[in-house]
Protein backbone atom coordinates (compact mmCIF):
# COMPACT_ATOMS: atom_id res chain seq x y z
CA UNK A 1 0.00 0.00 0.00
CA UNK A 2 1.77 3.31 -1.28
CA UNK A 3 1.69 6.54 0.61
CA UNK A 4 -1.37 8.45 -1.20
CA UNK A 5 -3.41 5.02 -0.75
CA UNK A 6 -3.26 4.63 3.06
CA UNK A 7 -3.67 8.27 3.46
CA UNK A 8 -7.16 8.09 1.45
CA UNK A 9 -7.85 4.87 3.59
CA UNK A 10 -7.22 6.52 7.35
CA UNK A 11 -9.49 9.62 6.14
CA UNK A 12 -12.17 7.16 5.03
CA UNK A 13 -12.23 5.51 8.15
CA UNK A 14 -11.93 8.84 10.36
CA UNK A 15 -14.22 10.26 9.01
CA UNK A 16 -17.04 7.85 9.23
CA UNK A 17 -19.75 9.47 11.13
CA UNK A 18 -19.86 7.90 14.80
CA UNK A 19 -23.04 6.08 16.09
CA UNK A 20 -25.93 7.53 18.31
CA UNK A 21 -23.81 6.63 20.80
CA UNK A 22 -20.29 8.15 19.85
CA UNK A 23 -18.94 5.47 19.19
CA UNK A 24 -16.95 4.52 16.05
CA UNK A 25 -19.30 2.14 13.62
CA UNK A 26 -18.63 -1.20 13.21
CA UNK A 27 -19.02 -1.30 9.08
CA UNK A 28 -18.40 1.65 7.19
CA UNK A 29 -21.04 3.40 4.73
CA UNK A 30 -19.23 1.15 2.16
CA UNK A 31 -20.00 -1.74 4.08
CA UNK A 32 -16.28 -2.61 4.81
CA UNK A 33 -15.62 -4.01 7.97
CA UNK A 34 -13.74 -1.31 10.25
CA UNK A 35 -12.03 -3.86 12.48
CA UNK A 36 -10.14 -5.41 8.97
CA UNK A 37 -9.62 -1.83 7.75
CA UNK A 38 -8.33 -0.72 11.22
CA UNK A 39 -6.08 -4.36 11.46
CA UNK A 40 -4.67 -3.19 7.67
CA UNK A 41 -3.37 0.37 8.80
CA UNK A 42 -2.96 0.77 12.36
CA UNK A 43 -0.88 -1.56 15.07
CA UNK A 44 -2.28 -2.64 17.95
CA UNK A 45 -0.69 -2.42 21.58
CA UNK A 46 -0.22 -3.90 25.02
CA UNK A 47 -3.12 -1.70 25.96
CA UNK A 48 -5.67 -1.35 22.84
CA UNK A 49 -6.44 -3.16 20.04
CA UNK A 50 -5.84 -1.71 16.03
CA UNK A 51 -9.93 -0.72 16.49
CA UNK A 52 -9.62 1.12 19.45
CA UNK A 53 -6.61 3.00 18.88
CA UNK A 54 -8.42 4.13 15.60
CA UNK A 55 -11.72 4.99 16.95
CA UNK A 56 -9.52 7.26 18.95
CA UNK A 57 -9.59 8.91 16.27
CA UNK A 58 -12.46 8.44 14.60
CA UNK A 59 -13.75 10.29 17.62
CA UNK A 60 -12.26 13.32 18.10
CA UNK A 61 -12.21 13.88 14.07
CA UNK A 62 -16.21 14.32 15.04
CA UNK A 63 -16.12 15.88 18.21
CA UNK A 64 -14.07 18.53 16.98
CA UNK A 65 -15.36 19.29 13.23
CA UNK A 66 -18.81 19.22 15.27
CA UNK A 67 -17.51 22.23 17.70
CA UNK A 68 -16.38 23.97 14.93
CA UNK A 69 -19.74 24.09 12.79
CA UNK A 70 -20.85 25.19 16.13
CA UNK A 71 -18.66 27.83 16.98
CA UNK A 72 -19.05 29.03 13.21
CA UNK A 73 -23.20 29.03 13.36
CA UNK A 74 -24.57 30.54 17.31
CA UNK A 75 -27.25 32.31 15.04
CA UNK A 76 -28.32 29.82 13.36
CA UNK A 77 -28.42 27.24 16.56
CA UNK A 78 -30.57 29.84 18.62
CA UNK A 79 -33.05 30.07 15.70
CA UNK A 80 -33.24 25.83 15.54
CA UNK A 81 -32.50 24.91 19.24
CA UNK A 82 -30.22 22.94 20.24
CA UNK A 83 -31.32 19.59 19.42
CA UNK A 84 -32.37 20.45 15.42
CA UNK A 85 -28.73 22.83 15.30
CA UNK A 86 -27.30 19.09 16.45
CA UNK A 87 -29.30 17.35 14.38
CA UNK A 88 -28.32 19.17 10.90
CA UNK A 89 -24.64 19.36 12.18
CA UNK A 90 -24.64 15.75 11.70
CA UNK A 91 -26.61 15.49 8.95
CA UNK A 92 -24.62 18.25 6.72
CA UNK A 93 -21.43 17.24 8.12
CA UNK A 94 -21.87 13.37 6.61
CA UNK A 95 -23.29 14.32 3.53
CA UNK A 96 -20.59 17.08 3.14
CA UNK A 97 -17.44 16.35 5.01
CA UNK A 98 -14.25 18.31 5.14
CA UNK A 99 -12.37 18.80 1.64
CA UNK A 100 -10.09 21.86 2.79
CA UNK A 101 -7.15 22.06 4.82
CA UNK A 102 -8.79 24.18 7.32
CA UNK A 103 -12.04 24.08 9.30
CA UNK A 104 -12.82 27.46 8.40
CA UNK A 105 -14.40 25.95 5.25
CA UNK A 106 -16.85 23.67 6.94
CA UNK A 107 -19.81 25.62 6.09
CA UNK A 108 -18.89 26.81 2.60
CA UNK A 109 -21.97 24.28 1.44
CA UNK A 110 -24.51 24.99 3.99
CA UNK A 111 -26.83 27.21 2.72
CA UNK A 112 -26.88 24.99 -0.61
CA UNK A 113 -27.63 21.68 1.99
CA UNK A 114 -30.15 23.73 3.55
CA UNK A 115 -32.43 24.20 0.69
CA UNK A 116 -32.07 20.84 0.03
CA UNK A 117 -32.98 19.32 3.10
CA UNK A 118 -36.25 22.65 4.06
CA UNK A 119 -37.54 19.84 6.85
CA UNK A 120 -34.19 20.40 9.16
CA UNK A 121 -35.28 24.25 9.48
CA UNK A 122 -38.70 23.45 11.67
CA UNK A 123 -40.44 25.37 9.32
CA UNK A 124 -38.04 28.53 9.99
CA UNK A 125 -36.63 27.89 6.51
CA UNK A 126 -35.89 31.32 5.61
CA UNK A 127 -35.15 32.92 8.61
CA UNK A 128 -32.60 30.05 8.67
CA UNK A 129 -31.78 30.70 5.59
CA UNK A 130 -30.94 34.06 6.36
CA UNK A 131 -28.99 33.33 9.14
CA UNK A 132 -26.63 30.85 7.45
CA UNK A 133 -26.03 33.51 4.57
CA UNK A 134 -25.20 35.80 7.28
CA UNK A 135 -22.94 33.53 9.63
CA UNK A 136 -20.78 32.71 6.48
CA UNK A 137 -20.61 36.06 5.34
CA UNK A 138 -18.86 36.87 8.54
CA UNK A 139 -16.53 34.06 8.14
CA UNK A 140 -15.57 35.56 4.59
CA UNK A 141 -15.13 38.95 5.26
CA UNK A 142 -13.05 38.04 8.35
CA UNK A 143 -10.64 36.61 6.06
CA UNK A 144 -10.62 37.14 2.81
CA UNK A 145 -8.35 39.63 1.24
CA UNK A 146 -7.66 42.91 1.50
CA UNK A 147 -6.39 45.38 -1.75
CA UNK A 148 -4.74 48.58 -1.38
CA UNK A 149 -7.93 51.30 -2.01
CA UNK A 150 -8.41 54.09 -4.32
CA UNK A 151 -8.45 56.96 -3.20
CA UNK A 152 -11.45 60.40 -3.83
CA UNK A 153 -8.46 62.38 -5.23
CA UNK A 154 -7.77 59.41 -7.98
CA UNK A 155 -10.97 59.54 -8.55
CA UNK A 156 -11.22 63.01 -9.56
CA UNK A 157 -11.73 63.84 -13.02
CA UNK A 158 -12.65 60.46 -14.28
CA UNK A 159 -15.53 59.92 -16.71
CA UNK A 160 -18.01 58.45 -14.79
CA UNK A 161 -19.02 56.38 -17.84
CA UNK A 162 -15.52 54.62 -18.74
CA UNK A 163 -14.80 54.59 -14.78
CA UNK A 164 -15.50 50.65 -13.24
CA UNK A 165 -14.55 50.52 -9.78
CA UNK A 166 -14.28 47.23 -7.95
CA UNK A 167 -14.97 46.23 -4.38
CA UNK A 168 -12.46 45.10 -1.96
CA UNK A 169 -12.51 40.82 -1.54
CA UNK A 170 -13.74 41.08 1.88
CA UNK A 171 -17.11 42.69 1.51
CA UNK A 172 -20.16 40.63 1.05
CA UNK A 173 -23.30 42.18 -0.22
CA UNK A 174 -26.87 40.66 1.03
CA UNK A 175 -30.45 41.02 0.46
CA UNK A 176 -32.14 39.22 3.21
CA UNK A 177 -36.00 39.02 4.13
CA UNK A 178 -35.52 39.36 7.62
CA UNK A 179 -33.07 41.66 10.47
CA UNK A 180 -31.04 38.68 11.26
CA UNK A 181 -28.29 41.38 11.46
CA UNK A 182 -30.15 42.44 14.61
CA UNK A 183 -30.59 39.05 15.83
CA UNK A 184 -27.24 37.78 15.51
CA UNK A 185 -25.63 40.40 17.54
CA UNK A 186 -28.39 40.44 20.19
CA UNK A 187 -27.42 36.38 20.41
CA UNK A 188 -23.58 37.17 20.66
CA UNK A 189 -24.41 39.46 23.25
CA UNK A 190 -26.77 37.31 25.79
CA UNK A 191 -23.95 35.07 27.24
CA UNK A 192 -23.77 34.04 30.62
CA UNK A 193 -21.02 33.29 33.60
CA UNK A 194 -23.19 30.86 35.62
CA UNK A 195 -25.88 28.07 35.37
CA UNK A 196 -28.63 30.89 36.16
CA UNK A 197 -27.00 33.34 33.97
CA UNK A 198 -27.04 30.55 31.32
CA UNK A 199 -30.61 29.61 31.64
CA UNK A 200 -31.68 33.52 31.36
CA UNK A 201 -29.86 33.85 28.43
CA UNK A 202 -30.99 30.70 26.39
CA UNK A 203 -34.16 32.48 27.40
CA UNK A 204 -33.56 35.65 26.19
CA UNK A 205 -32.88 33.77 23.03
CA UNK A 206 -35.49 31.98 22.37
CA UNK A 207 -37.71 34.94 22.57
CA UNK A 208 -35.70 37.44 20.27
CA UNK A 209 -35.92 34.27 17.44
CA UNK A 210 -39.69 33.98 18.07
CA UNK A 211 -39.99 37.56 18.03
CA UNK A 212 -38.14 38.04 14.71
CA UNK A 213 -39.60 34.70 13.34
CA UNK A 214 -43.29 36.27 13.52
CA UNK A 215 -42.16 39.27 12.22
CA UNK A 216 -43.75 40.02 8.15
CA UNK A 217 -40.43 39.49 5.72
CA UNK A 218 -38.97 42.69 5.60
CA UNK A 219 -36.30 43.61 2.85
CA UNK A 220 -33.13 44.20 4.59
CA UNK A 221 -29.99 44.81 2.80
CA UNK A 222 -26.81 44.54 4.27
CA UNK A 223 -22.70 45.08 3.42
CA UNK A 224 -20.34 42.70 5.47
CA UNK A 225 -17.28 44.45 5.90
CA UNK A 226 -13.84 44.54 7.62
CA UNK A 227 -11.84 47.24 9.66
CA UNK A 228 -9.05 46.85 11.24
CA UNK A 229 -9.72 43.01 11.62
CA UNK A 230 -13.17 43.73 12.90
CA UNK A 231 -15.93 42.23 11.11
CA UNK A 232 -19.03 44.84 10.90
CA UNK A 233 -22.85 44.90 9.43
CA UNK A 234 -23.94 47.76 7.66
CA UNK A 235 -27.74 48.50 6.61
CA UNK A 236 -27.85 49.44 3.07
CA UNK A 237 -30.78 51.36 1.74
CA UNK A 238 -31.86 49.58 -1.46
CA UNK A 239 -30.75 52.31 -3.60
CA UNK A 240 -27.28 51.70 -2.21
CA UNK A 241 -27.74 48.31 -2.08
CA UNK A 242 -28.13 48.15 -6.16
CA UNK A 243 -25.89 50.68 -6.68
CA UNK A 244 -22.83 47.98 -4.97
CA UNK A 245 -24.01 45.11 -6.35
CA UNK A 246 -24.54 46.47 -10.00
CA UNK A 247 -20.54 48.04 -8.99
CA UNK A 248 -19.66 44.26 -8.05
CA UNK A 249 -20.79 43.18 -11.29
CA UNK A 250 -18.54 45.13 -13.56
CA UNK A 251 -21.23 47.80 -14.67
CA UNK A 252 -19.71 51.11 -15.05
CA UNK A 253 -20.16 53.85 -12.27
CA UNK A 254 -22.99 55.65 -14.48
CA UNK A 255 -24.69 52.63 -15.31
CA UNK A 256 -24.24 51.64 -11.62
CA UNK A 257 -25.85 54.38 -10.41
CA UNK A 258 -28.51 54.23 -13.21
CA UNK A 259 -29.35 50.63 -11.70
CA UNK A 260 -29.48 52.11 -8.60
CA UNK A 261 -31.72 54.94 -8.83
CA UNK A 262 -34.46 52.54 -11.10
CA UNK A 263 -37.79 52.36 -9.83
CA UNK A 264 -36.53 54.15 -7.10
CA UNK A 265 -38.88 56.10 -4.84
CA UNK A 266 -35.69 58.46 -3.64
CA UNK A 267 -37.08 62.17 -5.48
CA UNK A 268 -34.69 62.79 -8.81
CA UNK A 269 -33.37 66.43 -6.91
CA UNK A 270 -32.43 64.23 -4.16
CA UNK A 271 -30.69 61.07 -5.85
CA UNK A 272 -27.42 62.97 -6.57
CA UNK A 273 -26.85 64.11 -3.45
CA UNK A 274 -27.65 60.70 -1.91
CA UNK A 275 -25.71 58.88 -4.47
CA UNK A 276 -22.39 61.56 -3.45
CA UNK A 277 -22.57 61.11 0.16
CA UNK A 278 -22.87 57.23 -0.18
CA UNK A 279 -19.33 57.46 -2.35
CA UNK A 280 -18.08 59.51 0.26
CA UNK A 281 -18.43 57.41 2.89
CA UNK A 282 -17.69 53.83 1.01
CA UNK A 283 -14.60 55.56 -0.27
CA UNK A 284 -13.39 56.75 3.09
CA UNK A 285 -14.36 52.99 4.37
CA UNK A 286 -11.68 52.04 1.90
CA UNK A 287 -14.10 49.73 -0.48
CA UNK A 288 -13.15 50.77 -3.86
CA UNK A 289 -10.22 49.38 -5.41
Amino acid sequence: MNLATLQREVARAVMTPLTPSERMRRKAPNGKSLAKVAARIIKPNDRLTSFERLEIYNRQYWFRVLDGFSEDFPGLRAVLGDRRFDAVAKAYLTDCPSQSFTMRDLGSRLEAWLRKHPQFAAGRLQLALDMVRLEWAEIEAFDSAAEPPVTIAALQNVNPARLRLKLQPYIRLLDLRYPVDDLLLAIKHDTGTNVASNAMAERQKRKKVSAVARLKPVPTYLAVHRVENMVYFRRLEREEFAILSALQSGKSLARAIEAGFRKSRVPIAQQASDASAWFRNWAALGWFL
